[in-house]
């Protein structure tokens, strides 16, 4: 009897024990790493002892940041003049759209740059460092003295409206606003796309994940309001006529 019970514990024992030791089995088997190939391209398989890299920090990657940063503001800047220049709706409902959209990008910008221990603004004679300024500062485009800072940077980002252009839209009321307003802020889109564009065209350049969607993210966006504000425009021209 006793042997007949030691037997059944026996048995018992290699039961629950035998998937145990298919599990251990299994876990040790290595893990497939494939590497997936170029458009048109078959996927490779790497050695199991493969370990993930990170792209190195492309210095393009920061310029294009530092200088986005920039650009942005003054599109927040031009957006601040609406509600005391225009009663048109849209324009308006367009207006806050872009303002808030830039001006959390510039708060991502800043964030990412920050991360990498990096400059949050370009270093350029006689402008405060936007890393030294409140968020609400380098949104609004403005230096502590209450000063533009489009004109310093006008002639290094593709776009940006000049020193006139954005006298002309302070100075414009009602209609004739609204179509600077339109005309500048198409201009302004353009040239973010080609900002973006000359980034992707930079070798090892936007190969960060995090700065890959947010500029894929900022061409599709601003083609989108470019296509909104042409609409807009052949809708006014066709009202006047």
């Amino acid at each position: 009897m006793l042997c007949a019970m030691l037997l059944a514990a026996s048995a018992a024992t290699t039961f629950l024990c035998a998937p145990v030791r298919a599990q251990q089995s299994d876990s040790a088997t290595p893990p497939v790493v494939v590497q997936p190939g170029a458009p048109g391209k078959p996927s490779k398989t790497l050695p199991s002892s493969t370990k993930a890299t990170l792209p190195p920090l492309s210095q393009a990657d920061v310029e294009f940041m530092q200088d986005m940063i920039m650009h942005h503001a003054q599109a927040v800047e031009m957006t601040a003049l609406i509600p005391s220049h225009t009663e048109n709706k849209d324009v308006r409902s367009l207006g806050a759209r872009i303002s808030s959209s830039q001006s959390d990008e510039i708060k991502f910008m800043r964030r990412w740059l920050a991360s990498r221990g990096e400059e949050t603004s370009m270093a350029m004679p006689g402008m405060s460092s936007a890393a030294d300024e409140p968020a609400t500062t380098s949104e609004s485009g403005m230096d502590k003295s209450g000063h533009s800072m489009a004109p310093m940077a006008m002639a290094l980002m593709p776009g940006m409206l000049t020193p006139e252009q954005m006298d002309a839209l302070r100075n414009a009321k009602g209609a004739e606003f609204d179509k600077l307003f339109l005309t500048g802020m198409i201009q302004h889109h353009n040239g973010a796309l080609i900002m973006v564009k000359d980034l992707f065209e930079t070798a090892g350049a936007g190969q960060d994940a995090e700065l890959f969607n947010f500029a894929t993210d900022v061409d599709s966006g601003q083609r989108a309001e470019i296509r909104i504000m042409q609409s807009m425009l052949e809708k006014k021209s066709l009202k006047e006529k």
